[in-house]
Parts: C-alpha cells; sequence; structure tokens
C-alpha cells in the first residue's frame, strides 16, 4: 500500500504544479457556459477523491455531493481545500491494511471491484481531470509546467541533435 499511496502523491504533486500556474482571477474561467470552470475542476478532484474514493476505500458509501463554490470560493480557498482534502485521503489511504486492499468495495455505480482496482481508477480519473486543466490553459496562453522536466519540443530538439 505504501508504493500506491506514494505513488498517488507524486500524481497529485504533479496536479498541484499545473494548479500553480492557474491565474487566481481566471479560476471561475470556462470555455463554455455549463462547463466546468478552473476552479469546478480542482473542487472536484479535491471532493471526489475524499467523500467518495476514499469512502470507498473504508467500504463505506459514497458521500460526494458537489463540486461547487460552496466547498470553496476563490483561488486560495480552492487550493487548501484540495491540500486538505488529499491530507485526508492520504491518510485513510495508508491505513488500509493489505488484506483491505483485496476486498471489494461497492462502487457508487454498482460496480463491485477490489479497493486496489478501485485506486487505481482513482488516478486515473485525476490524471483524465489534470489534462483537462492543461487543455483550459492551452486555450488562455497559460505557459504549462512539462509533465515529466521537458516539455515535447525539447524532447524532440534533443533526439534531432541526437541523431547528428
Amino acid at each position: 500500500m505504501n508504493e500506491l499511496v506514494a505513488y498517488f502523491d507524486r500524481i497529485r504533486a504533479r496536479t498541484m504544479r499545473l494548479v500553480a500556474v492557474v491565474p487566481p482571477d481566471r479560476i471561475d474561467w470556462t470555455y463554455k457556459p455549463g462547463k466546468f470552470t478552473f476552479g469546478d475542476v480542482m473542487r472536484h478532484l479535491a471532493a471526489i477523491e475524499r467523500w467518495m474514493y476514499a469512502e470507498n476505500a473504508q467500504f463505506r458509501p459514497s458521500r460526494y455531493e458537489s463540486h461547487g463554490r460552496e466547498l470553496a470560493d476563490g483561488y486560495d480557498a480552492v487550493v487548501a481545500y484540495m491540500q486538505r482534502m488529499h491530507a485526508e485521503s492520504m491518510e485513510i489511504f495508508a491505513a488500509l491494511t493489505d488484506e483491505e486492499l483485496e476486498r471489494r468495495t461497492m462502487t457508487p455505480g454498482g460496480a463491485e471491484l477490489s479497493v486496489r482496482k478501485w485506486l487505481r481508477a482513482m488516478i486515473e480519473h485525476e490524471v483524465h481531470h489534470r489534462g483537462q486543466l492543461y487543455l483550459y490553459c492551452s486555450l488562455l496562453d497559460i505557459p504549462t509546467p512539462p509533465l515529466y522536466g521537458l516539455t515535447s519540443e525539447e524532447v524532440a530538439a534533443q533526439s534531432a541533435s541526437a541523431k547528428r
């Protein structure tokens, strides 16, 4: 379990590096009325990690209700909410035993699967929404941090120089 917890913590750290470049005055921006704003995506990641994935990992029903401003309003409050929900979730995940990881839990959609697989789905969910945040930044010409240290352009340039 420690390996999964550490891995997810690194996944969230990459998400938070991206969150850090979102201009505070754009927290409520969306590309189209009725769609998630930056803040909605950020609150969604925080709330669903804690109130759905962590609850289900404890063999409890989901308590996820919202990604709205009532959870946290304004950039600093949203970032603090993300940090608080992640810390609570990580404490729950770190306490899971190997036996609990193999036990089956009921997802909100009515599927039964092992807690281990459910937590892997959580990571995939995080990456999906991080991609959404990258796209939002791209639409607004906000420079974003590279995911693993190099941008695709830097990788291409290094590959080209290696061929010479």
